[in-house]
């Protein structure tokens, strides 16, 4: 017990003395999970809004792969860039093993089934009715995706906001794909991993307590939207 009392008081000290290491890895990790999780949400939105607003042959099949992506394990994600990065892979030319952008592109393949997903079910639920509203009222096929989109926005949002908490929490790929090279590639779920296992509980306590902080963030904006949508239902029906 003196031990872990010791570990969080360690980590309280070298989070308010603003050691330069440990904001360093925090910065590091922030930027390649809002970057990863802005790149899918620009590759999942179009697709998962096509998917859920048209008809076409094998859409059952693609939504069920989508579905089956939404679960793949980190590990393999990781395995899959890496065999494509690593010199004799076919990407192997640009260097990018152990680098940030290895690091991004491993994300997006995480993160883009999350993001796919969650807005193709979203829309579902509200796409023939707001195409019904729009074609009676003789509104264009533009204008009724954008209103498709607003219609949709709070569990959209949600669905983001669900990436990005699976992108900061990532360690296998990362860990793969990135090295976890000191100062250069180095985020705080693989600074976790080596902290402890080399007894140093200070600094991982105190990544731990900056990464459930971020967490706890990550849910209480999830909960207002969510409350957000409901408040704004109840408004309308009433």
């Amino acid at each position: 017990m003196t031990g872990i009392t010791e570990g969080i008081l360690e980590a309280w000290e070298l989070l308010f003395s603003l050691d330069g290491e440990i904001y360093s890895i925090i910065g590091l990790s922030l930027f390649v999970s809002l970057t990863s999780t802005l790149l899918s949400a620009f590759l999942a939105l179009p697709i998962g809004v096509y998917i859920a607003n048209d008809k076409f042959k094998g859409k059952r099949i693609i939504v069920r792969i989508i579905n089956t992506f939404m679960g793949l394990p980190p590990v393999v994600a990781g395995l899959i860039v890496y065999l494509v990065l690593t010199r004799t892979g076919p990407l192997g030319e640009y260097r990018l093993l152990f680098s940030i952008h290895a690091m991004v592109i491993a994300q997006v393949l995480i993160v883009t089934p999350i993001i796919t997903g969650l807005t193709i079910s979203a829309v579902h639920l509200k796409v023939d009715s707001v195409k019904d509203t729009c074609h009676g009222l003789g509104i264009g096929k533009l204008k009724t995706i954008l209103l498709l989109l607003n219609e949709c926005k709070y569990p959209i949002i949600s669905g983001i906001m669900a990436g990005y908490g699976r992108a900061i929490s990532e360690v296998g790929a990362i860990m793969l794909v990135g090295g976890n090279i000191q100062y250069k590639t180095r985020v705080m779920t693989t600074a976790i991993v080596l902290e402890t296992g080399k007894g140093n509980y200070g600094k991982a306590l105190a990544l731990g307590i900056t990464l459930l902080m971020i967490s706890f963030g990550i849910n209480w904006v999830v909960s207002s939207i969510q409350e957000g949508k409901a408040y704004e239902s109840r408004n309308q029906e009433s």
